[in-house]
């Protein structure tokens, strides 16, 4: 779910005059939409490898393709001459990287992670009818293409097999940045960039109070999230002591940037007090003359205030490199001019739409909300900031209180079946209504395994230790 808007070269002098880009999200109630979107593997089919014919003889079987030849750049092709008034190229140094939405696709967006997971981001939608919809006819466009290729695409939150040596990277200037400057600041960013894929759900706000609201709640209820969604046990073809290695990964990555900012659950939280935090953000990159400079480690609050920094000293920041800046920090909810929920792993199909569901559920009825609010301050923020550590290992079976995390995650769920049950919305061909896309969620809540637990189960059992067989059961 884009933001997008057009290049904007005023000088950027101000905390208030940022946060002002932020208070252009809000909307009136009818105009909030949901945008989703999720990332997955792409692998090699076995049958391709061992084909004489196939582009892909030759190849390791699940290897992660290559860029190219025969492999995402093809992918991204086939997409674009199978529907030429959808999409638009993204060229990066004359490398297609992604596509943007036309006409019908309008909103919408395909983009490659840095080892070429691929990912679909959900053009604005009204409901989550529409959500199921567009997952199902992205599938479906995506599956014969691959299959052509010899390729499959698989939704898990961590690679289940690959070392990142084995690994491609993407033509993309931004990741090239990235890939120099991770290493100084955490050990796990690479594998975060190369190893990881997740799901998201893009949500509007209609005021700055309705923000900090939302923003308080789920942002402390994201280590929740992580523990429904934990999909990801294995790394490197062996069961780890993790249920979800996307999440781990996450708390060393770049701690300046990542996980549960304190200064969005202070009492003056405000679209202000974001721009403040960001602005002490490293920065990663601007963009000149269409071309990026790496000014990684650059202050962008010591830019903006005149001090002279490597890199930036023939150029004055601009509206639009600090919305540039915004899309470098990587807080478990990103505010933009919207809510991004960024706290769960890659899944299956009804995973992805159950994800959307949960959040709409809890943020979009007034009732809802209120609820949920009520909830989580039923403990100290600080209880939520530390659990977000703990959820990888156990997930729903982490210890809450006098019960687990599966007992708050029950509460949670009915709280955001109210919500869809308020929202009222029905599908006109099917009569079903949105709460019915909890379905996964209180299964999990009674009871039923994570998906992570369920190919362990797999992977002790059928599989006897061969974790590259979750590429065909979780292929989409």
């Amino acid at each position: 779910m884009s933001n997008a808007v057009a290049q904007d070269d005023t000088p950027a002098h101000s905390v208030s005059q940022l946060a002002e880009i932020l208070a252009q999200g809000c909307k009136p109630r009818d105009l909030w939409r949901i945008g989703t979107e999720h990332e997955k593997f792409g692998f090699i089919r076995p049958e391709a490898a061992a084909s004489g014919v196939s582009p892909q003889s030759g190849r390791p079987a699940y290897a992660a393709p290559p860029y190219a030849p025969a492999g995402i750049e093809d992918v991204l092709t086939g997409l674009r001459q199978g529907a030429p008034d959808s999409w638009e190229p993204i060229m990066d140094a004359g490398s297609m990287i992604g596509l943007k939405g036309q006409n019908a696709a309008k909103g919408a967006g395909i983009s490659l992670e840095p080892a070429g997971q691929f990912e679909l981001s959900g053009a604005p939608l009204e409901n989550l009818h529409e959500t199921a919809q567009e997952l199902a006819e992205h599938f479906d466009t995506v599956r014969p293409i691959a299959r052509k290729l010899g390729l499959g695409f698989s939704a898990l939150g961590f690679h289940p097999t690959a070392p990142r040596s084995e690994l491609p990277w993407m033509p993309k200037t931004r990741y090239g940045i990235m890939r120099n400057y991770m290493p100084k600041v955490g050990k796990l960013g690479l594998d975060m960039m190369q190893r990881t894929c997740t799901v998201q759900v893009n949500l509007d706000f209609g005021s700055e109070q309705d923000m900090v609201r939302k923003m308080q709640v789920s942002m402390a209820l994201q280590p929740v999230a992580t523990a429904l969604f934990a999909n990801s046990p294995f790394v490197e073809g062996k069961a780890t002591d993790y249920l979800s290695n996307r999440a781990r990964i996450w708390t060393d990555t770049d701690n300046e940037r990542a996980g549960m900012p304190a200064c969005v659950f202070e009492d003056d939280f405000s679209f202000e007090r974001y721009v403040e935090w960001a602005l002490d953000v490293p920065m990663y990159f601007v963009v000149r003359d269409g071309k990026m400079r790496n000014v990684a480690g650059r202050s962008f609050r010591a830019w903006m205030n005149g001090d002279r920094q490597e890199g930036l000293e023939d150029i004055r920041p601009t509206l639009s490199d600090f919305e540039d800046h915004l899309t470098t920090v990587f807080p478990d909810v990103r505010l933009k001019q919207f809510l991004e929920m960024r706290g769960a792993d890659a899944g299956s199909a009804e995973m992805m739409v159950a994800q959307s569901a949960l959040w709409v559920g809890l943020l979009y009825d007034d009732a809802a909300l209120e609820a949920a609010y009520e909830l989580v301050r039923e403990r100290p923020w600080e209880d939520y900031v530390k659990l977000r550590a703990l959820v990888p290992a156990q997930a729903l079976d982490t210890p809450w209180g006098e019960g687990t995390v599966r007992d708050l995650a029950a509460q949670v769920i009915g709280i955001a079946m109210d919500g869809l049950q308020g929202r009222g919305r029905v599908d006109e061909e099917s009569g079903q209504e949105e709460w019915a896309y909890l379905a996964p969620l209180t299964a999990l809540a009674a009871g039923a395994p994570t998906q992570a637990e369920r190919w362990l189960e797999r992977y002790y059992g059928a599989w006897m230790g061969d974790a590259s067989r979750i590429f065909l059961e979780s292929e989409i």
